[in-house]
């Protein structure tokens, strides 16, 4: 058995160790004590399955069993031959040109040859003429595979070959590849026409590699049951001269298009649905698909007639033609695929276009609704019923209105509102508009209301509405003239909303933020502004929602809809007290900020820069860029995006801190006798790297009187393994800073005695001294000098007192600086409470100018001689470091 298998298995490689398996089997015993034929046979199938994976692999005892060669059909009369076919081929033309083609048997390259000029006129030109083809293959149970090449090739196009199957057969050990051919007699039925193949749980065989192939070429839609999962060819071989028999798949198929194969595991349907209702369901798919053209169409013209983003439409044109709509099976699926690749496209989320399964009807609102009426005493009815004006404790004033209706300056409405709320409210500390129950309305009304929220001495732009209905872009500019008192942009203005605020409630929530007018305090409103249309796409259960109005706010910024997100996100219920808790905090917010700029002033190490960014702060706070902060962690997130924005610098910081924090430096801690040790092994780690090269890593930098009160230990732990190497690798990948007193000392190792070196100056805010730093007339042992090479290794985390080393050693061209660029840390900064609060200020006191050019250093970090990842640092270190010594060894 293992001699057959080796001889004629499909899968060779899979074979290894099968002849000592067998014989180890037979060793144990177990198998030599089966009595029963049909029982050795059954235990060495479950064996052979097991060991191979391949459920075609089958041992039987079958003493009465007749080889039997099936016949040829090349070798039968053509008489035969034709009987044959037409009994095995049935063609229909259905409804609406839809082409049925049934074969129950894939005829081989040879008798398609014979029978050429039938085939092509009886099936294959017929079939040419119809619009879209069901063909159909539940019953196709046996077949040549050299059939299916001229059926492949009849569904696609001649312009490339294409190479559709491999077939190994083991025991001629050949490989057979199977490609469309070149030419066709007669009429193909092209590539562009649906083909829907229908399969069962019985087809098999060709017909498995023809379904397969189209599929994967996507040129055919699946649909019925999983096929049956048969094979290229399966033998029945006599084990020996016994009765025992073994099955065994002798051929494989390899598709190298999918690079696997339908046997064994059959080929799976696009759309699965049992055999005897395939038909049926391939008829309603093709009524889908016939309809694709149509609504691409009509999409596309409602994009071109009324899509709002006009510069968007020639790229989702060009995109709607060129999808690939190939697996689309049904409307919903076609709504789905075109949703996403036209969102994809415009980045436009109000473009959409989704499947309405119970066609619910399009309801629009009515815009009359929102009208007023023209009796006086009608009107003043509605102006008591619409506005809800009080005044709150701490000289509050609240205004609640539930929808916006249609009114404008100088009418009788206004009139009547100045009185009803602009009087009332005008001496109030601050104002809370309650949009909390806000539905919407009509979006007149909306430069009104904000004109009496803005200075009437300034004229301000609050949006601008393009709609692609009128093709007419209109900009809306605050009131010349209000007929009531002015509230004003000095005081607070709060506007509470919800998850029921919707339509213009949201538009005038989007516009309190983006004008910087006012804070809004809430939860995220409903997102129902779209400012679109819906259509339905006609015959058909889809709908398209077009956006035809663009918004953009006075920032030129278009809003795309979705809910306003507030600056304070509360419940509903509880934003009213949320509202009074922001407005006290609020009041000592201008003088939080001016004490941020006088910190400055008097700390941050570049003057001229302090002075700058304190005005900055100030203007900001005058024109209402921080309405939006409500708490202190949010003012110092704010502070220092503007501190840093503004300066340049990003070691800037405010933070928030219930308790007083400590200082970053304090008096360092000297370390005893037993500690010096442990701290050395900790923070230390050297190695001798191949060709004398030293490595040094250490991961902080210590305080000079830490260094002096440890020296002899690191002299003869550390510095003496490493100073009589020939290079230096020092790692500061992973080191983050710490103090900058040890940094002249360090470096004086890298230099000779004489002359002392200028390494950098210091300048300090604080005591306003300009101090030059030196290398070291003496230090604890030998020296590195200066003419051997150091190299070193940085890192995105390198930073502080770290970085002022490396960037010395590469102002001073003793180093070669390999790595990523540095964070840019400062060499020392300050930390200052601002004011009385729980905000604290970080603010660099000192620069450090170049020895070499007298410039101030960048604060961007340093950048690199050789660019690399972090993890790669070392070893392009080690290849450079031996091309430089390998140079030095020539030039001797």
């Amino acid at each position: 058995m293992a001699k057959i298998l080796l001889e004629n298995y499909c899968f060779p490689e899979n074979l290894i160790g099968m002849q000592e398996a067998i014989q180890q089997a037979i060793n144990s015993g177990e198998i030599l004590q089966i009595s029963d034929r049909k029982t050795l046979a059954a235990v060495l199938t479950v064996g052979v399955q097991g060991a191979l994976n391949d459920p075609r692999l089958t041992v039987s005892y079958e003493p009465n069993f007749v080889p039997m060669m099936p016949q040829m059909l090349p070798s039968l009369p053509v008489e035969q031959l034709i009987w044959l076919v037409r009994n095995s081929v049935k063609l229909d033309i259905l409804d609406n040109n839809v082409g049925y083609l049934r074969i129950d048997r894939i005829i081989g390259e040879e008798t398609a040859a014979k029978l050429g000029s039938l085939l092509r006129d009886n099936i294959w030109d017929k079939v040419a003429q119809t619009s879209s083809l069901i063909f159909d293959l539940r019953y196709s149970t046996a077949g040549e595979l050299s059939g299916v090449p001229f059926i492949i090739s009849y569904f696609s196009e001649p312009d490339a070959l294409i190479h559709i199957d491999t077939v190994y057969d083991r025991p001629s050990n050949t490989t057979k590849e199977l490609w469309t051919m070149p030419s066709l007699i007669g009429e193909k039925y092209g590539k562009k026409k649906d083909v829907i193949i229908l399969t069962s749980k019985r087809t098999m065989g060709a017909a498995e590699a023809v379904a397969y192939t189209l599929k994967n070429l996507k040129r055919a839609i699946i649909v019925g049951e999983r096929s049956a999962g048969g094979s290229v060819k399966v033998q029945k071989i006599r084990i020996a001269q016994s009765a025992f028999y073994i099955t065994v798949p002798v051929a494989r198929s390899v598709s190298p298009i999918t690079g696997q194969s339908w046997e064994v595991s059959g080929v799976s349907p696009t759309v699965n649905i049992i055999a005897k209702e395939a038909v049926t369901k391939a008829k309603s798919l093709l009524a889908v698909r016939s309809a694709i053209p149509e609504v691409v169409q009509s999409i596309s013209d409602k994009i071109v007639r009324f899509y709002a983003f006009t510069d968007r439409v020639p790229a989702l044109l060009q995109h709607l033609q060129s999808t690939d709509l190939f697996s689309v099976v049904s409307e919903e699926d076609l709504a789905v695929r075109l949703n996403h690749d036209l969102q994809n496209v415009s980045e436009d989320p109000r473009l959409i276009i989704k499947y309405m399964q119970d066609n619910a009807a399009i309801v629009e609102e009515d815009p009359e609704l929102y009208n007023v009426p023209d009796d006086m005493k009608l009107l003043r009815e509605l102006v008591d019923t619409m506005f809800i004006v009080e005044i709150l404790p701490h000289n509050t004033g609240y205004l609640r209105f539930d929808k916006f209706v249609k009114f404008s300056a100088g009418d009788k409405l206004e009139e009547l509102m100045a009185k009803k709320v602009w009087e009332p409210l005008k001496d109030t500390n601050n104002l809370i508009i309650d949009l909390r129950y806000n539905t919407g309305g009509s979006s007149t009304s909306l430069v009104l209301i904000l004109s009496y929220l803005q200075d009437v001495s300034q004229e301000h732009h609050f949006f601008t509405i393009y709609d692609s209905f009128q093709n007419t872009t209109t900009e809306y500019d605050s009131l010349p003239q209000i007929t009531g008192p002015s509230y004003g942009s000095k005081r607070g203005v709060y506007v509470l909303t919800s998850y029921y605020t919707a339509s213009v409630g949201e538009e005038f929530a989007y516009l309190i933020q983006s004008l910087h007018c006012g804070t809004v305090i809430g939860e995220i409103t409903s997102g129902t502004l779209m400012h679109s249309k819906m259509f339905q796409i006609e015959g058909t259960n889809i709908a398209m929602t077009v956006p035809f109005i663009n918004f953009l706010d006075n920032n030129g910024e278009c809003w795309l809809g979705g809910g306003v997100v507030p600056d304070a996100i509360v419940l509903a219920e509880d934003a009213v007290q949320h509202a009074h808790e922001i407005a006290n905090f609020h009041k000592g917010l201008r003088s939080l900020i001016e004490r941020t700029g006088e910190l400055l002033e008097k700390h941050y190490a570049i003057h001229e820069v302090a002075l700058d960014v304190s005005k900055v702060l100030l203007s900001k706070w005058l024109e209402g860029l921080y309405r939006p902060v409500v708490d202190f962690e949010s003012l110092a997130s704010q502070l220092t995006a503007d501190l840093q924005e503004t300066s340049g610098d990003h070691r800037l910081h405010v933070f928030h801190c219930d308790v007083e924090p400590e200082s970053l430096h304090d008096v360092p801690k000297i370390p005893t006798a037993e500690e010096v040790g442990y701290m050395i092994d900790a923070l230390f780690k050297i190695e001798l790297l191949p060709g004398n090269v030293g490595y040094l890593r250490f991961d902080m930098m210590a305080d000079v009187e830490v260094v002096k009160a440890t020296g002899p230990q690191l002299i003869k732990l550390v510095w003496s393994k490493i100073v009589n190497t020939d290079a230096l690798v020092i790692d500061m990948r992973y080191n983050t800073g710490g103090y900058s007193t040890a940094i002249p000392l360090l470096c004086t190792y890298f230099f000779d005695a004489e002359p002392l070196r200028h390494l950098y100056t210091v300048f300090d805010r604080t005591t306003t001294t300009m101090t030059e730093v030196m290398t070291l007339p003496q230090v604890r042992g030998q020296r590195y000098g200066s003419s051997k090479g150091v190299y070193i290794l940085t890192s995105h985390m390198t930073g502080s007192a770290a970085e002022v080393f490396i960037r010395t050693m590469k102002d001073l061209n003793r180093a070669t600086i390999i790595g990523e660029p540095t964070t840019g840390g400062s060499l020392s900064s300050g930390t200052y409470q601002i004011g009385d609060s729980v905000l604290y200020a970080s603010v660099p006191n000192q620069v450090v100018l170049s020895a070499i050019t007298g410039k101030v250093w960048s604060v961007s970090g340093v950048e690199p001689h050789v660019i690399a990842q972090a993890n790669d640092a070392l070893p392009v270190a080690q290849r450079i470091i031996a091309a430089r010594l390998l140079k030095r060894e020539q030039g001797k």
